[in-house]
């Protein structure tokens, strides 16, 4: 009854809190992720934030969850997805790369960066990095590899991204896809099909010349 009476009106939601926070680890970093400035930019009050998270290191919690289930658990579910060939399972994984909606990649960023200050996030960086490799392992197999040639070829496919990723390096989506069939035959050994890449480019609205 003292919170209720204490903080009457309007308080957000918890999936208000956990965007601003999201927004606020990707511009500025985790030492922005605090209730005060959350509370400012959602136009309400410090005390709004306890009806929906114990304390600061709960909403953190919650930002990694995130996290995990967005970036790793879309990368393993697309190295698993139906293909009929190596090269058309691989097209699938590079769905992530290209849709923000499976893979986010300043998330990513963001994740990567707060590591270098924590070694609990380290560690939940380090689990999702064995996690990713390992589901792409399993793809190669599927498709014939040894488990030694398999877990290589994860490597170079996943390590090259988070390359990517760890650089923001950044292409236009033109030469990005330009530069798409010769990635999956370095990476898979095989060259994609005509309708395997149609199907791949149809699915992201890019319309080659």
């Amino acid at each position: 009854m003292e919170r209720a009476t204490s903080d009457s009106g309007w308080r957000g939601s918890p999936e208000g809190w956990l965007e601003a926070a999201y927004d606020c680890l990707l511009e500025s970093g985790v030492e922005s992720v605090k209730i005060l400035p959350l509370a400012k930019r959602l136009n309400l009050s410090r005390t709004s934030f306890y009806w929906f998270f114990k304390d600061r290191e709960e909403l953190l919690g919650a930002l990694i969850a995130r996290w995990r289930e967005k970036n790793t658990g879309n990368l393993v579910k697309q190295s698993g997805a139906y293909a009929e060939t190596l090269a058309e399972a691989m097209l699938n994984v590079f769905d992530c790369w290209l849709d923000k909606d499976l893979f986010d990649s300043q998330f990513e960023f963001a994740v990567r960066s707060w590591a270098l200050q924590s070694p609990d996030i380290l560690a939940e960086v380090q689990a999702a990095d064995q996690a990713r490799i390992e589901a792409l392992g399993r793809m190669f197999v599927r498709f014939g590899y040894d488990e030694g040639a398999a877990d290589v070829r994860a490597r170079t496919t996943y390590l090259v991204q988070i390359g990517y990723i760890s650089m923001q390096s950044t292409e236009d989506i033109a030469l990005r896809m330009k530069r798409i069939p010769d990635y999956i035959a370095i990476y898979t050994g095989e060259i994609p099909r005509k309708r395997e890449l149609d199907r791949f480019f149809a699915r992201h609205g890019y319309k080659p010349d």
